[in-house]
């Protein structure tokens, strides 16, 4: 079985499970729900920005406020997503056919992987499409929109490997979800006592996912962000990998 395989055949359950329909059917209603409130908010106060020459635009008062409210989302949507990509077979008693088939154990998590990032990726692309339906009608700053973009998708990119890795972990899908939401949190804010003591530097301010994604969103692309999301992908999925070629020896 190819990686090609187990790609489709995640995708298509998470195609036919209502969880995934609901996830994306909530969250994009209160997307767009907040995307007017968004809208309203800077019709309101454009006559005042349009008197101050370094006043913040539609991309700074809409796009990237939009984009900033699907992270928030993310930390709940991603958990729940992946919570039974691995666990779940577990559960079910289907995973002895996955390592039956002979799939190797670093194919059958990076292609569940995949599946999942299409699935994000696609709901990322659907929240975008709402700034852009307005590109025509207003200014947009495509430079300081894509740094931001480029920054959801490594964000989410990394949950979802957090996910799938506690999931693989996990026996039971319902606490790898736990565990990837505590996981996700406890990265974001782990240097938020480090910045109440004052201190803006230093390993702790590094290791924290906030450090990372918050230059992005301000249009601010750095390879030291980049590379930090690609570390955290890599472990995360390496780390399960292992844990199955394990399981899978041990079976």
């Amino acid at each position: 079985m190819s990686l090609l395989t187990v790609t489709r055949l995640e995708w298509r359950r998470l195609l036919v499970r209502p969880l995934a329909w609901v996830l994306a059917a909530l969250t994009l209603a209160w997307l767009a729900w907040n995307f007017t409130l968004l809208l309203g908010g800077f019709l309101a106060g454009q006559i005042q920005n349009a008197a101050r020459p370094d006043s913040p635009g539609f991309t700074d008062l809409v796009g990237v406020p939009l984009l900033g409210q699907l992270a928030q989302l993310a930390f709940l949507v991603v958990p729940l997503l992946t919570m039974s990509v691995i666990a779940g077979e577990r559960r079910n008693g289907t995973l002895p056919l996955l390592f039956a088939a002979g799939v190797p154990a670093s194919r059958i998590v990076l292609g569940k992987y995949l599946a999942v990032l299409g699935w994000l990726l696609l709901w990322l692309l659907l929240t975008l499409a709402m700034p852009l339906a307005l590109a025509h009608a207003t200014h947009l700053d495509w430079g300081k929109l894509a740094a931001a973009t480029l920054g959801l998708a490594l964000m989410l990119a990394a949950l979802a490997a957090l996910g799938v890795a506690c999931s693989t972990f996990a026996s039971h899908p319902a606490i790898a979800a736990a565990a990837a939401l505590i996981l996700a949190l406890a990265l974001w804010g782990v240097n938020l006592g480090a910045q109440m003591a004052g201190i803006n530097g230093g390993a702790i301010n590094w290791l924290a996912m906030s450090t990372h994604l918050q230059p992005l969103l301000r249009g601010l692309v750095s390879s030291t962000d980049i590379v930090w999301f690609v570390l955290l992908i890599v472990l995360a999925l390496a780390l399960a990998a292992r844990r199955l070629s394990a399981e899978r020896e041990r079976d």
